[in-house]
């Protein structure tokens, strides 16, 4: 199975701890893939300054293909973020050369010899997810907590796996949420709801799943990996309920340790 993840990067700068880490949702779910066993690649853009070549050297130690990222002149992204009570809280965010970041049509031909292509709401490519799909690729699309971002419109009818958060928890209002969600063309429509477990709606039936016990060092990554978790059982033929289970099961390994990966 060859998963394609593209769109956003950036480096997670812990200013008050005097460390930093690569990140950004499409390159974590592209490490936690490589992880879990599988073949990933990284398609995006990163600055010609000294976190892009550290973002570019990270991803090459876990093995992700970056065939298709390119460097250009000025600054990689950067999020800055504060550890507090145990939790990320984000704090600041540079965009640097992402908001130049545009596919080109060799791009799109490479990211549909994959089986899956993922992305997500900050990853600049929503656009071009039309042409992705008219292909036969299946994509799978993380809208993170932005239930109300135009982008939606744009995206949710080409999108094949739709990924929401929302801390807050299971409620009615979030339910009818995700039926008018799946009625706009994903297969499944898929909520975290952080220490409060998941949630997954297919047009007929809700499933939930809790969290498992694990000890939490930092939540950073935490939704990426339940993300690639649970694609790698969908896509390998597992049902609803125990990819949720392989989802949680991943992010506990991530919750272990600081930093996304």
């Amino acid at each position: 199975m060859r998963f394609a993840t593209v769109g956003d990067n950036c480096v997670d700068a812990y200013e008050s701890l005097g460390q930093f880490y690569p990140g950004g949702n499409p390159v974590n779910v592209a490490v936690y893939l490589k992880r879990l066993g599988e073949d990933a690649s990284y398609t995006g853009v990163v600055g010609d300054d000294k976190y892009g070549q550290v973002m570019k050297d990270a991803l090459q130690e876990k093995n992700v293909d970056i065939s298709h990222v390119r460097t250009i002149h000025g600054d990689t992204a950067v999020t800055k973020v504060e550890i507090v009570n145990g939790d990320r809280v984000f704090t600041d965010y540079i965009e640097g050369v992402m908001k130049e970041f545009k596919l080109t049509l060799g791009d799109i031909d490479f990211l549909c010899s994959h089986d899956l292509v993922i992305s997500g709401i900050w990853g600049m490519i929503e656009d071009d997810l039309p042409k992705i799909k008219a292909k036969g690729v299946p994509i799978a699309f993380d809208f993170s907590d932005q239930p109300e971002h135009p982008i939606i419109e744009k995206a949710i009818g080409s999108v094949t796996y739709a990924f929401f958060s929302d801390d807050r928890g299971d409620s009615p209002m979030l339910r009818e949420f995700m039926k008018k969600m799946q009625e706009k063309g994903p297969k499944l429509v898929l909520v975290t709801l952080g220490d409060k477990g998941s949630i997954c709606y297919d047009g007929n039936e809700f499933y939930e799943f809790g969290i498992l016990p694990c000890e939490v060092v930092d939540t950073m990554g935490a939704g990426d990996s339940f993300i690639a978790g649970f694609l790698r059982g969908i896509m390998q033929g597992e049902s609803i309920p125990a990819s949720m289970r392989l989802g949680a099961e991943n992010s506990c390994v991530t919750l272990g340790y600081q930093g996304a990966w």
